[in-house]
């Protein structure tokens, strides 16, 4: 099992596919940004199973892939074919703005897809426009119903709650949640890159307290994926909560993952910049004892917690570069 100097096991690798986005939301790219990765810069499919599959040797048993919007990659579906069938992994997921789940969803499923997070901060057109850009909330309920259709189960939806745009629409997305069978995981904004800098999240424990009140929200038994949201429950457990607070009471002290890049850089910690170029190793022909070696390495620099609190405007890259 891989493990950093400060003994936290690391068996969670996040997978940004591409960081293109058909979305721009708020907190996340600036309108009008085109300062992508060039895709020849991109970590081919082969890549990507390379080093997910030197990970699972190396005893990590969770991937999640993600964006920009991991939809947008180019055959897709062959990817997650090639990723179930990797020895040693126990649970595959993607997080994902939901857009393209109509076409995909069913395809999705069928190529070894075990979970979804859906990405999805209003019930209000209006308001998911503002939020997003783009006027997509038909978009994303209709794929979210394809889903459901295509058999995934405990569906999770994200949303991030910013003060003065969204933060009045959580009842409404907890009401939704119950009635359609969702957990519903509500996140606070990081600051990451300049939108993110800009975004006046919502101190979620405050939110947790009024939600306790109106709903009569119990701490769940049991976690939902091996991510670092904390879990409540209606006492039927007809619905469940998830937080995720790095802002408000940081999880660091059991951080488990890793984030690999687009193009093969691998970061250590969301609120920080330590990372560690892969792409270069597997382009020069790395063997696979090189490239599991290159990771034990990269490990030992994972910081012990960061520093967003205390220096908000460190980390200047966006969230779409670092993969979600």
């Amino acid at each position: 099992m891989l493990a950093d100097r400060f003994g936290r096991s690391i068996d969670y690798l996040r997978v940004s596919v591409t960081d293109r986005c058909d979305l721009r939301c708020s907190y996340c790219l600036p309108k009008g940004f085109k300062d992508f990765e060039e895709p020849a810069h991109w970590l081919t499919h082969e890549e990507i199973t390379r080093v997910v599959a030197a990970f699972a040797r190396l005893g990590t048993r969770r991937v999640r892939l993600t964006g920009g919007e991991p939809l947008l990659r180019r055959d897709i579906t062959r990817l997650v074919r090639t990723l179930s069938a990797l020895p040693g992994l126990d649970d595959l997921s993607m997080t994902t703005n939901g857009t393209q789940l109509t076409r995909l969803a069913g395809p999705l499923r069928q190529a070894g897809l075990g979970r979804l997070n859906v990405s999805l901060d209003s019930l209000r057109q209006d308001c998911m426009a503002t939020i997003t850009g783009r006027d997509c909330l038909d978009k994303v309920t209709a794929g979210l119903e394809a889903a459901r259709m295509a058999g995934f189960t405990r569906i999770k939806i994200n949303m991030v709650p910013l003060a003065g745009v969204n933060d009045g629409d959580i009842e409404a997305m907890v009401a939704f949640c119950i009635a359609q069978g969702f957990v519903l995981r509500l996140i606070e904004a990081m600051p990451m890159g300049s939108t993110g800098q800009a975004s006046r999240g919502l101190d979620l424990q405050t939110v947790l307290a009024d939600l306790t009140k109106r709903f009569g929200l119990v701490k769940a038994a049991e976690t939902l994926g091996g991510g670092p949201a904390r879990y409540w429950q209606t006492p039927d457990g007809g619905f469940t909560l998830g937080l995720i607070t790095p802002l408000s009471q940081h999880f660091c002290a059991t951080c488990n993952r890793v984030r690999l890049s687009v193009d093969g850089t691998l970061y250590l910690c969301l609120g920080q910049e330590a990372a560690y170029p892969l792409g270069p190793l597997l382009r020069a022909g790395a063997s696979d004892a090189e490239l599991e070696a290159a990771i034990r390495e990269a490990i030992e620099y994972k910081p012990e917690r960061h520093h967003f609190n205390e220096a908000p405007t460190r980390v200047m890259r966006f969230m779409s570069m670092t993969g979600g």
